[in-house]
């Protein structure tokens, strides 16, 4: 029974890890040859004008909240949403009195938007490609709340995967007696690595 309930924990949790472990595994290749591994970023930049009517908005509002962070108003966030490829809606803005600069990072990339109180409007999109974005994914860098969680979750299904997998292991080593020593070499071969060639 008790070998049994392990077993079925064990398959459970690496159908769970099976997609993300692969996908770990391989971003976990690619960062460690990142200097290898050249990318080309593509950058896009676009420019617009505000609006007059916006642009007395605008200006008050910068002189509102000189150094505060908060949102761009609604009616120059849509705006800003209709005239560039973003959605800035609720994003923090960083104030002057010149003008708005909204940070819009991204996985594989990065993004932002500026607009001046003379009504100048500047986006700037930089793509690193689709390697840059597997990467980002792996590090959990600008991916947001969910992924955030889903990384989590994948952390904690592969704990139960190794802990599970060592008492099968354990259960079985009597009629196996390679278990032992191939676990420890599985543990002392990277504690010797990080020991003697790690600086």
């Amino acid at each position: 029974m008790y070998l049994k309930q392990l077993h079925q924990w064990h398959w459970i949790s690496s159908a769970i890890c099976l997609m993300a472990m692969l996908l770990f595994s391989f971003t976990g290749f690619t960062l460690n040859h990142a200097a290898q591994i050249e990318a080309k970023p593509e950058v896009t930049r676009l420019k617009a004008t505000l609006p007059a009517p916006l642009q007395a908005q605008l200006e008050k509002y910068a002189q509102d909240h000189v150094d505060a962070e908060v949102p761009l108003p609604s009616e120059i966030a849509d705006w800003a949403n209709a005239s560039f490829p973003v959605d800035v809606r609720g994003k923090r803005a960083e104030w002057s009195e010149e003008d708005a600069y909204v940070a819009l990072p991204r996985p594989g990339g990065d993004a932002w938007l500026r607009i001046a109180v003379d009504g100048g409007a500047e986006y700037e999109r930089t793509d690193r490609g689709w390697i840059s974005w597997l990467n980002d994914m792996h590090k959990g860098r600008n991916t947001g709340e969910v992924w955030s969680w889903f990384i989590d979750i994948f952390a904690i299904a592969c704990v139960i995967f190794c802990i599970t997998g060592f008492l099968i292991m354990k259960y079985h080593a009597a009629n196996r007696p390679s278990t032992w020593p191939v676990i420890g070499f599985g543990i002392v071969l990277p504690a010797v690595i990080a020991l003697l060639f790690v600086h």
